[in-house]
C-alpha cells in the first residue's frame, strides 16, 4: 500500500504542476479515496472512522460477489467481459461529467456500473451494454447533476431503454447455464415465460441454485438472499423494503386470483423467478431513490410489490420489477413528502 502511496503522490506533484493535467485531478482523487479513505474528518466523537461513501458502496459490491461468480460460472467469460465493458463506458460518462463540472467522481457508479451487466440477458452483445449503461448513467443520473441529485436508479434506466430500443435482444436471448461453456449454447424460456405461456412451475431448487434462465445476475438466488441478509446485519440497507416488497408479492398473488380474470403465480415461485431478490435488495434500496422516512420505506415495498404482480400478470411484459422500481422512484418524492406531512401536520 506505501507503494501505490507513494505512486499517487507523485502523479499528484505532476498534475498540480501541469494546468492541462489538472483537470483529471478527480480521477486521482477517486483513486486516492478509493484505496485509502477520505482525509476530510471531523473531530471525535462526530466520527469514529475514516470510512466514506466509496467504502460504503464497497460493501454492495461485496455482497454482489456471489452472484457475479456464479453468473461467470454459469454463462462463461463473457458474463466478466460485460461487466468490464460497462465499467469502462459507464466509467468514462462520469470521468467526463467530473472532468467538466470540475468536481470530485462520483461513488455510486461502483455499484451501477456491476450491477447493470448483472441484469442484462447473459448472451447481450457487448456494444449493447456499452449503449445501456452510456444512456442509463447519462439520462439516469448526470442529466440531474450527478450522485446524490438523480431521482431515477440509472441501472433501471438502462434497462428499461434497452427493453424498448431492442426487444429481441433483451427478451428473446435466454440461454440455459452451461456451467462456463459458454452463454449460447443452449437456449430456453424464462420461469416467468414458462408460467404465463404453459403454466409451468420451475423446481423451487432449480430457482434457488439457479439451474435456470434468467438475467445473468438473479438466477443465483442463494447467492443473492445472503447478500441481501450482509447487507441488512451491515446496516448499509434498511431492511423494511426488502421484507415490505418480498411480503407482498408472496400474499398478493392469493388475493388477485380472487379478483381478476387471470391466473397468477404462486407468491413463492414469484419471489424466486426474475429480478424479485436482486431488485428487492440491491436496487429498490438504492438510498438516493427510496424512500428515507420509515413509514414511506414500508409503503414503498408495499407500492413495488403490488406493482410487480400486476405488471407480471396482467401485461405483455413477464417481468415487471423493472418498470416496478422506476415508478417507485417517481413517487419517491410524494411518499416522503405525504408521510412528513401526515406525521408532522400542524395540530
Amino acid at each position: 500500500m506505501k507503494l501505490i502511496k507513494d505512486v499517487l503522490g507523485n502523479l499528484n506533484g505532476v498534475i498540480q504542476k501541469n494546468k492541462f493535467l489538472a483537470k483529471f485531478k478527480p480521477v486521482l482523487n477517486a483513486m486516492d479515496e478509493f484505496f485509502f479513505g477520505t482525509s476530510r474528518v471531523t473531530s471525535l466523537p462526530y466520527i469514529l472512522d475514516y470510512i466514506d461513501i466509496k467504502r460504503f458502496m464497497s460493501f454492495v459490491v461485496i455482497a454482489l460477489i456471489p452472484a457475479t461468480l456464479a453468473a461467470i460460472y454459469f454463462w462463461g467469460l463473457h458474463i466478466l467481459a460485460m461487466i468490464i465493458v460497462s465499467y469502462a463506458f459507464g466509467g468514462m460518462v462520469e470521468v467526463a461529467f467530473a472532468i467538466t463540472r470540475k468536481k470530485e467522481i462520483h461513488e455510486g457508479f461502483l455499484v451501477t456500473g456491476l450491477i447493470f451487466p448483472l441484469i442484462l440477458p447473459p448472451a447481450t452483445p457487448l456494444w449493447v451494454v456499452a449503449v445501456g449503461v452510456v444512456f442509463g448513467v447519462l439520462f439516469g443520473k448526470e442529466v440531474f447533476g450527478g450522485t446524490g441529485r438523480n431521482i431515477f436508479n440509472p441501472a433501471i434506466v438502462g434497462r428499461v431503454f434497452l427493453t424498448i430500443a431492442f426487444p429481441k435482444i433483451m427478451t428473446l436471448n435466454w440461454p440455459l447455464p452451461s456451467i462456463g461453456v459458454g452463454a449460447d449454447a443452449i437456449t430456453g424460456a424464462t420461469p416467468l415465460a414458462l408460467f404465463k405461456s404453459q403454466s409451468i412451475v420451475n423446481s423451487y431448487g432449480n430457482l434457488l441454485f439457479g439451474f435456470c434462465s434468467g438475467s445473468a445476475g438473479e438466477t443465483f438466488r442463494i447467492g443473492l438472499i445472503a447478500g441481501g441478509i450482509f447487507l441488512i446485519l451491515t446496516r448499509i440497507i434498511d431492511w423494511r423494503i426488502p421484507l415490505a416488497a418480498l411480503s407482498t408479492i408472496f400474499v398478493f398473488p392469493h388475493l388477485s386470483n380472487h379478483f381478476f380474470h387471470t391466473t397468477f403465480a404462486p407468491g413463492l415461485f414469484q419471489i424466486l423467478s426474475g429480478g424479485v431478490l436482486l431488485g428487492a435488495f440491491f436496487m429498490a434500496t438504492d438510498p438516493v431513490t427510496a424512500p428515507f422516512t420509515k413509514s414511506g420505506r414500508w409503503i414503498g415495498g408495499i407500492f413495488l410489490g403490488v406493482l410487480t404482480v400486476l405488471i407480471r400478470g396482467l401485461s405483455g411484459y413477464v417481468e415487471g420489477l423493472v418498470f416496478s422500481i422506476l415508478l417507485l422512484n417517481a413517487c419517491t418524492p410524494l411518499i416522503d413528502t405525504l408521510v412528513l406531512k401526515v406525521r408532522y401536520r400542524r395540530k
